[in-house]
């Protein structure tokens, strides 16, 4: 049997994000008929719907990625209460043009870590609002919203915490049974 795979939005360009570090996590939490790869985000142009005429590479590049996946992973930030302009601006070059949304029908799952108690609630929810317009079907539970503390994930997705490594093979545990429903279908 085939690898199921995964593409990877991680919402944060920065160097050393916390963000990366938990999608890492998520990886290596993972069973092994289960490949996750990280879609490139961090060089696309602004969406402009004059594109719909005639896509830029790097737009047909980001569309072709999704389309080739089995299933999605967002894991964001929050940026000002909501989720970074980068990763709207992917989510909105990979659905476009109408009739041509890469997205539509996979499954997915939405995750975050900051350094505020709430970690990424509520960029979460604006994530998952404009996911469901886009026909994906994002696993409801667990939410995962974790507050980053030193030592908690290291760049290589080692958790460094008990509570939530269980936490987080939980999380993988339900995510796995949501890819594995939605692909039967």
């Amino acid at each position: 049997m085939s690898k199921i795979r995964v593409a990877v939005l991680v919402g944060s360009l920065r160097k050393d994000s916390f963000n990366r570090h938990l999608a890492r996590a998520v990886e290596r939490l993972a069973p092994d008929d289960f490949s996750f790869d990280h879609v490139r985000i961090d060089n696309l142009p602004l969406y402009n719907q004059d594109f719909d005429a005639d896509y830029p590479a790097e737009g047909k590049r980001i569309k072709d990625e999704i389309a080739a996946a089995d299933a999605l992973l967002f894991v964001t930030p929050e940026y000002n209460r909501s989720i970074p302009g980068v990763l709207k601006n992917a989510i909105d070059i990979a659905s476009r043009p109408w009739g041509t949304n890469s997205f539509a029908g996979k499954p997915a799952a939405v995750i975050g870590i900051s350094v505020g108690a709430t970690g990424t609630a509520l960029s979460q929810q604006h994530l998952r609002n404009v996911l469901s317009y886009l026909d994906v079907p994002v696993l409801p539970q667990p939410e995962v919203f974790i507050q980053n503390k030193e030592g908690l994930i290291d760049p290589d997705g080692k958790i460094g915490n008990e509570g939530t490594q269980k936490f987080l093979q939980g999380f993988v545990d339900r995510y796995v049974s949501w890819v594995k429903l939605h692909l039967r279908r």
